[in-house]
């Protein structure tokens, strides 16, 4: 008997699989009534998203879809799963909100879901946070941003979009008139990214909330969104928070401040995002240890403060990507530690 009252349905962190999503999509189909429906961190691949794509090609009243993931490779969804999901909101028209943080549709899927922003018309927001689209991915969504006129909210976080994407995204806010919030923390975008979106707020009126977290913008990128903020009239919230600063004292006192950070890293933290963090800290902290204290080695306590720090590794299914970034941390170059 088909269920006329269910609206909501969170079904999270439930170990659903192909075989899963694939029966969930066959209900979606005929479903006339749900319009909400989580399914964060299950394991269900592409070819579980090419079947909810499938579904949402009929399905007339799902208005939000979250499909977030840290699943380890083959499990989450790729670009092949981006690809079918782009497809279908080139036809939907009642999806709102579309949440793929943490899966791997790198620059590929980022660019399917670019051509189909160009013709949609219902999607409010989307999600992309640590999805590695990287420099290529960005700039497909920038291209797509010049022409969608219902786009409000776009989170980029954690992709490593660089200079020359987040140059993109500040042309596209010339035209577009409709994003509200722009997420680009942890965007390697340098002082030169954040030079360009201060040029670009200058004449802005539609951006209300700009994340710019973990960035390394530097005095000439501050003080060009110092410039923007004396005419700009629309953005109420710009977040510039940066954790990597350190008044080194002692190696008594860089321990004391480690065990701070990361202890409040892994209490805040989500899946494996926050070793990311984990690992830029670690490197900024030996970066400035090594010069602090120069012939003076760090004891056994600080070893002992990163093996804690490594041990996390398997706990919160950091992935291959955070593992390139721990990998930075050369063993050879930091001997001092030994």
């Amino acid at each position: 008997m088909a269920n006329w009252t269910l609206i909501t349905w969170n079904l999270n962190r439930n170990s659903i699989g192909e075989t899963g999503a694939q029966a969930l999509a066959e209900a979606l189909k005929t479903n006339s009534t749900l319009t909400a429906l989580d399914l964060e961190e299950n394991s269900f691949g592409d070819d579980g998203a090419q079947a909810l794509g499938a579904a949402l090609k009929v399905n007339s009243t799902l208005t939000t879809l979250h499909l977030g993931s840290c699943s380890r490779e083959g499990y989450s969804i790729g670009d092949y799963g981006a690809q079918a999901l782009s497809e279908a909101l080139k036809i939907n028209s009642t999806l709102t909100t579309l949440i793929l943080s943490g899966n791997s549709i790198a620059s590929y899927g980022a660019q399917a879901l670019a051509e189909a922003l160009k013709t949609n018309s219902t999607l409010t927001t989307l999600n992309l946070r640590y999805t590695s689209i990287g420099e290529n991915g960005a700039v497909a969504l920038s291209e797509a941003l010049k022409t969608n006129t219902t786009l409000t909210t776009l989170h980029l976080a954690g992709n490593l979009i660089g200079e020359n994407g987040a140059v993109a995204l500040s042309e596209a806010l010339k035209t577009n008139t409709t994003l509200t919030t722009l997420n680009l923390s942890t965007s390697s975008m340098g002082e030169n990214g954040a030079q360009a979106l201060g040029e670009v707020l200058k004449t802005n009126s539609t951006l209300t909330t700009l994340d710019l977290q973990y960035n390394s913008i530097g005095d000439n990128g501050a003080q060009a969104l110092a410039e923007a903020l004396k005419t700009n009239s629309t953005l109420t919230t710009l977040d510039l928070h940066i954790i990597f600063v350190f008044w080194i004292k002692s190696g008594n006192d860089i321990l004391q401040e480690s065990s701070l950070f990361l202890n409040d890293l892994v209490r805040r933290g989500t899946c494996g995002f926050f070793m990311q963090g984990v690992s830029m800290y670690l490197m900024a902290l030996l970066e400035t240890t090594e010069p602090a204290i120069g012939s003076r080695k760090i004891g056994g306590s600080a070893i002992q403060k990163l093996a804690e720090v490594f041990a996390l590794v398997d706990e919160n299914s950091i992935g291959d990507y955070q593992i390139g970034s721990l990998g930075a941390l050369n063993p050879e170059k930091y001997s001092f530690l030994n």
